[in-house]
């Protein structure tokens, strides 16, 4: 076997080193943006303030409140709800009667009252027939939850509204009616009227003595009542007094008249 020159080595190995200088130089470093991300891994996303790494906007913060447990004859029935901005937007049965028939009654009627609650955002919802055990525990912690959503304070910030100034009370006035005669006896009547309403009524002349008397004391207490809820003449006649009744409504009217009535 020949053996290499020595010259011949050296200049192989001369030719290698400038080859590798050569390849060296060549290379660039990778200063792109998108090379360095392909390299090193995506650089973390930055987000705008309120939205999720996603892009989408936070939703409104939401409170779970679960109400008492409250013990049935077929058992324990629990409550949760879910609120936002004050509102019930989900309810449903932690706890409930379970196995049997008590079983399917629950799978029944629970979701029905998941969304009478969620509806009504109270615990005045309807008892599910069938289901009175169920519904009444219900309700009951239904309630139970509602009750710690009133402890919240009302948002920072909100101003209360201003109190309304109430124009004062117009001042009283008293009115007596014409004297109507009739067939027992003049009937007068008198009515005091504030802010345009009228607030008592009397007769200041009826019949009286003996069988006319006892119909007055009877009747007149009623008529007045009549005209200070009805606010005008057009009041019942009470019966066994008609014509003190048709008397009394004639003065009135004309009492009623003098103030616009």
């Amino acid at each position: 076997m020949r053996k290499s020159h020595p010259i011949r080595r050296a200049l192989l190995a001369t030719a290698a080193t400038v080859s590798g200088i050569v390849l060296l130089l060549s290379l660039k470093p990778a200063s792109d943006p998108a090379s360095a991300s392909a390299v090193g891994g995506a650089a973390p996303q930055q987000t705008a303030a309120g939205q999720s790494p996603q892009g989408g906007a936070r939703g409104a913060g939401t409170t779970t409140l679960t109400g008492e447990a409250v013990q049935t004859q077929y058992g324990p029935v629990q409550v949760r709800l879910t609120v936002a901005d004050g509102r019930v937007t989900g309810a449903e049965a932690v706890q409930a009667p379970s196995g049997g028939r008590s079983g399917q009654i629950t799978a029944d009627a629970v979701p029905r009252l998941n969304q009478a609650a969620v509806a009504a955002g109270t615990a005045d919802i309807d008892a599910v027939s069938g289901a009175t055990y169920t519904s009444a525990g219900y309700k009951e912690s239904l309630q139970s939850a509602l009750d710690q959503m009133g402890s919240a304070s009302p948002e920072a910030g909100a101003e209360a509204e201003p109190e309304t100034e109430t124009e004062p009370e117009t001042e009283a006035r008293t009115v007596t009616g014409a004297v109507a005669q009739t067939q027992y006896g003049p009937v007068q009547v008198r009515v005091t009227v504030a802010g345009g309403r009228v607030t008592e009524a009397e007769a200041v002349q009826a019949p009286s003595g003996g069988r006319s008397g006892q119909i007055t004391a009877d009747a007149v207490p009623r008529l007045n009542q009549a005209a200070v809820a009805a606010g005008t003449a057009d009041i019942d006649a009470v019966s066994g007094a008609t014509y003190t009744s048709a008397g009394y409504k004639q003065s009135l009217q004309s009492a009623l008249d003098q103030i616009g009535g």
